[in-house]
C-alpha cells in the first residue's frame, strides 16, 4: 500500500542552544527551543511517518511532559515512528526548512544523507530545500525556524 504523509513543526530560537536540523548540527548562536533537541526537520518527518500510517502525531505519541524524551535526539522519534508504522519503505521525501537564519545551503547534502540514513533509503530519494521567509513574520525575522515534510511511503500489509 502506498501512503502519503505530511508533517510540520516550528520552534522559536533561544540563545546558547545547539542548532540541530535533520540530525545535523549547524553552527549558530541560537537553536530551536523544545522539550527534545528541537530538530524541526526530524519532528516534521516523524509526523509525516505517523500520518502516512494513520498513527497520530508527534505530540500524541511522544508528548512534551514525558521525561524520557527530555533533550532526546529527534532521531529517536523517527526510529520509533518507523517501528509504529510497521517499518515502511520511503519512496521519496521532500523537506522544506523555513527561516531567515542560520544560513543552511552548505549543510544541504549532510541533511539529505542524514534523513536517507534514518529512513534506510538512498539519498537520491530525499530532497531538502530552504526558504528565508522573505522577512515575513517570526520566521522571516529570524526569531525561529520551521519545517514541512511531504513523504511517500510503501507500507506493508
Amino acid at each position: 500500500m502506498i501512503r502519503i504523509g505530511h508533517g510540520y513543526d516550528a520552534h522559536p530560537f533561544v540563545a546558547g542552544r545547539r542548532c540541530v536540523l535533520a540530525g545535523v548540527e549547524v553552527p549558530s548562536e541560537v537553536g530551536p527551543d523544545g522539550h527534545s533537541d528541537g530538530d524541526v526537520v526530524l519532528h516534521a518527518l516523524t509526523d509525516a511517518i505517523l500520518g502516512a500510517a494513520a498513527q497520530g502525531d508527534i505530540g500524541s505519541v511522544f508528548g512534551t511532559t514525558r521525561p524520557e524524551w527530555r533533550d532526546a535526539p529527534s532521531s529517536r522519534f523517527v526510529e520509533e515512528a518507523l517501528r509504529l508504522a510497521g517499518a515502511p519503505s520511503a519512496v521519496n521525501v521532500d523537506v522544506t526548512v523555513v527561516g531567515a537564519r542560520p544560513r543552511l545551503a552548505d549543510h544541504r547534502q549532510a541533511m539529505r544523507e542524514s534523513v536517507a540514513r534514518l529512513l534506510s533509503t538512498g539519498v537520491e530519494n530525499v530532497s531538502v530545500k530552504f526558504s528565508s521567509g522573505n522577512g515575513l513574520g517570526e520566521l522571516g525575522r529570524g526569531e525561529g525556524i520551521a519545517a514541512t515534510v511531504v513523504a511517500l511511503f510503501e507500507l506493508g500489509p
